[in-house]
């Protein structure tokens, strides 16, 4: 999906309704991949679509999960978990540790929203 109309300073993405459950989207913006995940308790979260790990855009595809209380997206590459709220990696799988980038959403009458200054 490509992301469209904005106010001042939000851009809307997409309608939570276009979202399933624990599979991951990709939405662009300009050249800027990002991939959006709706979790079981309603939650958007909106990280890099770009692994750090292969270089691949592929986190879209990513397997959804937990630890403990922490919501995490595993790599479909490498397996390397990442902490869906932070973007840090917290099983790197004997590597050097990377981190996704993350954005802030905004659900606002059924629609995700990013800020467009963080996107950029």
């Amino acid at each position: 999906m490509t992301l469209t109309t904005h106010t001042a300073d939000r851009v809307r993405v997409c309608a939570v309704s276009d979202l399933e459950v624990e599979r991951g989207r990709a939405a662009l913006f300009g050249t800027v991949q990002i991939a959006l995940f709706l979790l079981a308790d309603g939650s958007v979260h909106a990280v890099s679509n770009l692994d750090p790990y292969s270089g691949a855009h592929v986190m879209s595809r990513g397997i959804v999960g937990t630890r403990g209380d922490i919501p995490t997206l595993a790599s479909p590459m490498h397996k390397q978990v990442f902490d869906l709220r932070t973007g840090s990696c917290i099983d790197t799988q004997g590597k050097d540790s990377a981190t996704l980038r993350v954005w802030r959403v905004a659900v606002v009458d059924g629609q995700v929203e990013l800020n467009i200054e963080e996107i950029r």
